[in-house]
């Protein structure tokens, strides 16, 4: 049983954390991202980037900034499971490539880990921007995660390495991959919110529309409830993302 692992991390042992980040043309954004972790090399012991095809040069970005790459296919919870597998540390930090972590995060990430294995921490959710729907979606979010205990892939997710594995670890799928693994954690153990919030880059949402694509999203989780392969919804959000782009 998860509940058995012990913590057993004091200052002066390798750093607990591992941090994994699957990517796909994030050059603009990821530095900001590895520039925040990097301040924290007592609690970060690796950084995987996991890079699914990425033709900006994403790969190399990662690389300049000290973290760990590899490659493989533009599949969100293939590109999670290879990144937990390469890495070592006891703990796990999945994050999106186009976040940037709160001030004091590493503060609160260690207060976390010396709780135990026994929770998993997931970050209030922000999206740069200014205008009114961004804060509504804010306000959404805080009360599903609050309330129904589900943060998102775009929260970040903080959890022990044997509690993960004592739920199946990732599953291979390229859409809803957070949906599915916060449905089995919470069914585990207690869900938690670290202070702060993780605020990711707001370009599709306002591409979008706030509502609309919060309504879009929405409408893709009933369908992944309901059954439809995820492939299949991956690729309709593909061309979705297309569709817009070309109006």
């Amino acid at each position: 049983m998860i509940w058995t692992v012990t913590m057993t991390w004091s200052p002066g042992d390798e750093p607990p954390l591992a941090v994994v980040i699957p990517a796909l043309d994030e050059a603009p954004r990821l530095p900001s991202l590895l520039a925040d972790l990097a301040r924290a090399p007592e609690l970060v012991r690796e950084v995987w980037v996991v890079d699914g095809g990425s033709v900006d040069g994403t790969p190399s970005v990662a690389r300049l900034a000290g973290a760990l790459v590899s490659r493989g296919r533009p599949n969100r919870g293939l590109q999670l499971g290879a990144g937990i597998a390469a890495s070592s540390a006891p703990w796990l930090l999945l994050l999106h490539a186009d976040g940037r972590l709160p001030p004091g995060w590493a503060l609160a990430v260690e207060r976390a880990i010396r709780r135990g294995p026994r929770f998993c921490w997931a970050f209030h959710l922000g999206i740069a921007g200014e205008s009114v729907g961004l804060r509504l979606v804010e306000v959404l979010v805080a009360w599903r995660t609050r309330v129904r205990k589900l943060p998102y892939g775009d929260q970040g997710l903080l959890v022990h390495r044997q509690a993960l594995a004592g739920v199946g670890g990732m599953a291979p799928i390229p859409l809803m991959e957070d949906l599915d693994l916060a449905l089995r954690l919470r069914a585990q153990m207690p869900v938690r919110l670290l202070p702060g919030r993780y605020v990711v880059d707001g370009r599709r949402w306002r591409r979008y529309g706030p509502l609309q694509t919060w309504w879009r999203n929405a409408q893709l989780r009933r369908a992944w409830r309901r059954g439809e392969d995820p492939q299949r919804l991956a690729e309709r959000y593909g061309a979705y993302q297309k569709a817009q782009r070309r109006s």
